[in-house]
């Protein structure tokens, strides 16, 4: 099913409210640096699957879900506050996992153009 403007704009209101909240109300070292980057919210409204990243190792990422479980309501209650909407979805927070793989892509294509500086169409010719 194919998300409606109404739909994108719910999203994007839940995403960008629940990373204030983050920002300005929940003190918890365990969400330092954490970014949210999606939220899909159900078509019942009954849930909102948040997506989420940060830097570091698979501890930092179970540290981050740990936080933001232990926040979750906190995290809802605001959210309440902040975006008018039929019913409070409950949160479930994922880990956004597409950051880190373009980052391992991006460092990737970085060594190869290192090795073959042929392939960079960017580069003048005799470069």
């Amino acid at each position: 099913m194919k998300p409606t403007s109404r739909t994108r704009k719910l999203n994007e209101s839940v995403r960008e409210a629940i990373a204030s909240i983050l920002i300005e109300e929940v003190q918890d070292p365990r969400l330092e640096m954490a970014t949210v980057t999606g939220a899909v919210v159900s078509p019942d409204l009954r849930y909102a699957d948040v997506f989420v990243t940060t830097h570091g190792t698979q501890e930092r990422y179970d540290e981050l879900l740990a936080g933001l479980e232990s926040a979750k309501h906190r995290i809802r209650a605001a959210l309440g506050e902040r975006v008018v909407m039929k019913y409070l979805p409950a949160l479930r927070f994922h880990i956004d996992t597409s950051v880190d793989a373009g980052e391992r892509i991006t460092r990737a294509l970085d060594r190869e153009l290192s090795e073959h500086p042929e392939w960079d169409s960017e580069r003048e010719p005799g470069e």
